[in-house]
């Protein structure tokens, strides 16, 4: 994927709120791909965060777009803040799309949820593969395991870089994919829960907590993305949505409530897709706790670069 500063097969997934400067610097400088979530930000809070990023380190990162929502701008802020690499999820960027990519220098990763999707991110010139499993944590692109989309995936990539993602956690799922072909891991709850992760303090000590059979596939927490199928810990509001039949929206039980408030002021509805984040004041056991499979493997908090280079050295 020419990217020449990375000294471990791994990368951060793009978390959302919880991936900051600091998480995404601490990934890159300990030689892994840390990647920023940049759909729902402003272009100058983009143009802001690749400039912390890079105060903290020379390696190498990059930031996330979801195709499921408009992207242009934020894509702009990207290239003119000459961001290394760009991901992008849950649609096809398109040749023109990949080729101002490339024109600004940047390194283009497509995401897939199907093996049949690979050739056309291929032929507009992607620069790699990353194939997501069913067993991912956050919003699930895929319906299969990643085990058995991984084969496929590679068939049809040919000399295309692929890198895996869905539920891993630990060296040994990391090795797993890399024996099975995979030039790199990628991993979410495991970054979540890390020391600068900007998740909330409470959300990180639920992930400790959780066993594997905690992680539940749901389309409860909507937000701004109905129908938007994704992997959280079980929760009072998922159990309760549950057991009334999982209604529709406007028919769930406690619609109204409000879970958690932000410093800013923003109310976040029980429902909402937001993750909990440090200064956030509530229920957070009530909110949307996403986290993948492979959950019940993680047991501690430690910072990223220690986590990363456990990683790729048990691994390797």
């Amino acid at each position: 994927m020419a990217l020449p500063a990375l000294a471990h097969p791994i990368v951060q997934a793009p978390i959302g709120a919880c991936a900051g400067p600091e998480l995404v610097a601490a990934v890159a400088e300990a030689g892994g791909l840390g990647l920023l979530a940049c759909t729902w930000s402003e272009p100058d809070a983009i143009t802001a965060d690749v400039a912390a990023v890079r105060s903290g380190t020379v390696g190498v990162f990059g930031g996330n777009l979801v195709l499921r929502f408009p992207v242009e701008d934020q894509l702009g802020a990207l290239l003119d803040a000459a961001a290394p690499v760009i991901t992008f999820s849950w649609g096809q960027p398109g040749p023109a799309r990949v080729a101002r990519c490339h024109a600004a220098g940047s390194v283009v990763l497509v995401q897939v949820g199907t093996a049949s999707a690979v050739s056309e991110a291929v032929a507009d010139g992607a620069d790699g593969i990353i194939v997501q499993g069913v067993e991912a944590g956050g919003h699930v692109q895929a319906t299969q395991p990643l085990e058995r989309l991984l084969d496929d995936v590679l068939a049809e990539a040919g000399p295309v870089p692929v890198i895996a993602a869905g539920g891993l956690a630990t060296s040994v799922d990391v090795a797993r994919v890399l024996a099975a072909g995979a030039e790199a891991a990628m991993l979410g709850t495991r970054f979540v829960a890390t020391l600068e992760s900007r998740a909330h303090p409470r959300y990180k000590q639920r992930l400790v907590e959780a066993a594997s059979a905690d992680a539940a596939l749901t389309l409860v927490f909507d937000g701004a993305w109905p129908f938007g199928p994704h992997r959280v810990l079980r929760s009072p509001t998922v159990d309760t949505w549950e057991a009334a039949g999982c209604p529709w929206p406007g028919d769930r039980p406690g619609e109204g409530d409000v879970v958690l408030e932000r410093p800013d002021g923003r109310r976040i509805p029980r429902y909402d897709d937001a993750p909990p984040i440090a200064g956030d004041a509530g229920d957070v056991d009530a909110a949307c706790l996403y986290a993948g499979a492979g959950v019940g493997d993680i047991d501690d908090l430690p910072p990223a670069a220690e986590v990363l280079v456990r990683l790729a050295s048990t691994a390797q």
